[in-house]
């Protein structure tokens, strides 16, 4: 019996597509064998490396002057991949809104002149910093930003726009509302949330940023050299770009990034409004800036959330369990979750309020 997995990465993935990856386990497309056992260079799985390309160029609108990389490492590697790329006259600046931001930056201060020019630590990163009221330094390179919280479950709104190119951690809200990816000069993410298995890293770059890379730059986390060889410049990880494609597929026929932000807006605003109303469970995020993939809240002690969680997934509610920085419970509603999984979740949570009030 299949659970609602509510974890924040990996996380679950579509069940067709789940089911189409069973069927082509043993055999893809006539080919007699597994993704996983083919050649990345032979001319089927070049197909889907293609393919994935292509869609994901259509669900986001991607310009032609823009590269798509497939690589691997995850988001944490491109925190030292953005200055050894786009690092030009030395220094950058960062937005910092939570742990994966911060890591960011301080991978960032290895490489060069970082300056953190917004943050909302002081406040237990509960906010995103209003962007039009933040001041960049001049002659930086570039600003970064993570644009979706996903331990303490805030979200951009609205972007800033600073004359240096906009580099944007994606991770956890990739392909979950639709973006103008023009407002940017670099966007990535690990797939391991809304895309595939973990293990495959999208990298969509403005080539006019390309081959500034540092010297000291290794030739993995160049992205001249990722482009130039098609994201194949040694083994991808075929298998996540293969679920991926299919990930792209479901959602396209679903009706792309437009039909899914409707059904996430209904998704977390069905949660957020029972939480707000229960008077058993606090979500302490600023309303405006309200994650919709990631969903953090507490009761009234660390014990009652303990409980929680332990007869959540009794009743097949997993990975609930709140970030070890944050603690409570967090439900990480990713594109992948159907709106019948976070019912289930409410109907759980009116009953364990009822019997432990």
């Amino acid at each position: 019996m299949r659970v609602y997995n509510f974890s924040a990465g990996p996380s679950m993935l579509p069940l067709p597509v789940l089911e189409q990856a069973q069927r082509e386990m043993l055999d893809y497309n006539g080919s007699g064998m597994s993704i996983t056992e083919m050649s990345h260079r032979g001319k089927v799985f070049m197909e889907v490396n293609a393919e994935a390309n292509a869609l994901l160029r259509e669900l986001m609108g991607i310009p032609e002057d823009y590269a798509v990389l497939f690589v691997q490492g995850g988001a944490s590697q491109q925190f030292a991949a953005v200055p050894l790329n786009l690092l030009v006259n030395g220094k950058a600046d960062y937005i910092v809104t939570g742990n994966f931001a911060s890591k960011a930056y301080e991978e960032g201060l290895k490489y060069g002149d970082m300056a953190i020019a917004a943050s909302s630590k002081e406040a237990g990163y509960t906010y995103i910093p209003d962007v039009d009221k933040i001041s960049f330094r001049p002659g930086i390179d570039y600003v970064h930003i993570t644009t979706n919280n996903t331990i303490f479950g805030t979200r951009y709104t609205s972007f800033p726009s600073p004359e240096a190119p906009l580099a944007a951690d994606m991770s956890s809200n990739i392909l979950s509302e639709p973006v103008d990816v023009k407002k940017f000069g670099l966007i990535y993410a690990g797939a391991q949330k809304n895309v595939a298995p973990a293990g495959l890293t999208i990298v969509i770059v403005k080539r006019s940023l390309l081959g500034h890379a540092s010297p000291v730059c290794p030739t993995m986390l160049n992205y001249a050299v990722q482009d130039k060889n098609d994201s194949m410049y040694n083994t991808p990880p075929c298998f996540p770009i293969y679920i991926a494609m299919l990930v792209f597929r479901w959602l396209k026929n679903l009706g792309g990034v437009s039909e899914m932000e409707k059904i996430n807006r209904e998704k977390a605003a069905l949660l957020y409004d029972f939480i707000d109303n229960s008077g058993f469970y606090i979500n302490k995020v600023n309303k405006k800036d309200r994650s919709l993939m990631n969903v953090p809240f507490v009761t009234a002690s660390p014990e009652l959330d303990a409980k929680f969680v332990k007869e959540a997934a009794n009743a097949g509610l997993v990975s609930l369990k709140g970030h070890r920085l944050v603690g409570g419970m967090r439900a990480s509603i990713y594109n992948a979750m159907p709106i019948e999984g976070v019912k289930a979740l409410i109907e759980f949570m009116k009953k364990f309020a009822l019997e432990n009030k």
